[in-house]
């Protein structure tokens, strides 16, 4: 394994290209912890690296990927978590419930994953519930262009048997990612803690950058 230095945007234009280069439909997982200052529920970044999160480097990308002819649909996953009363079932701080029940990967793959992928319908629906408002974002569906590329943004999209054709993750230490993470949020670094020791998604997502300065990131290339 090599680990070399790479600006945050010569890493978009690289994945760019690479993710241009695949013919038809292309599902492309952004996973990783949410940007500074943002927790959970994606609130805008205050740094401009497109490597703050996965949301920042979605929105750089749809822009990169329609320079190079291929439109692009951001779809962030926090769209898709499941009702309050079902989150917050064992407690609202709860870490455990936070990394499994908090995203309704059923509704992802139905709404997203599946009409994206080979033989699907090609109609997609960019967010199911609200969490601010607790209720049905009600949403349009859209339908994707012949060479369309959904990039599904969030966390813990990795080890649940999601369909993407290609997976990238945004590594974060433990300790960088304390120090970003709000004091109201704190209670969520142990669901982090355990998605890296029961998933590894380091040790497998196709793309691996380590961010814990987004502003000068490094590239994980294996040999």
């Amino acid at each position: 394994m090599r680990v070399r230095p790479i600006t945050p945007e010569l890493f978009v234009e690289d994945l760019a290209e690479r993710i241009a280069r695949s013919p038809g439909w292309f599902r492309v997982a952004l996973d990783g912890p949410p940007p500074p200052g943002s927790g959970p529920l994606d609130r805008p970044s205050a740094d401009g690296s497109p490597l703050a999160g996965p949301d920042p480097l979605a929105a750089a990308l749809v822009d990169a990927l329609r320079l190079r002819g291929r439109p692009a649909h951001a779809v962030p996953a926090n769209g898709f978590l499941k009702a309050a009363s079902l989150r917050f079932e064992q407690g609202r701080t709860n870490p455990d419930a936070f990394y499994t029940d908090w995203l309704d990967e059923a509704g992802l793959r139905r709404e997203v994953l599946d009409p994206a992928g080979p033989g699907g319908a090609g109609r997609i629906l960019p967010s199911l519930w609200d969490p601010a408002t607790d209720r049905a974002s009600r949403a349009p569906y859209e339908s994707l262009e012949p060479a369309a590329v959904v990039l599904v943004t969030g966390g813990f999209l990795l080890g649940g048997g999601l369909g993407f054709d290609l997976t990238v993750h945004l590594a974060v230490s433990p300790a960088a990612l304390a120090r970003r993470t709000p004091a109201d949020w704190a209670w969520t670094l142990p669901a982090w803690r355990r998605y890296a020791a029961e998933v590894d998604p380091a040790g497998w997502a196709d793309v691996v950058v380590r961010t814990d300065d987004p502003r000068h990131p490094a590239l994980v290339e294996r040999e």
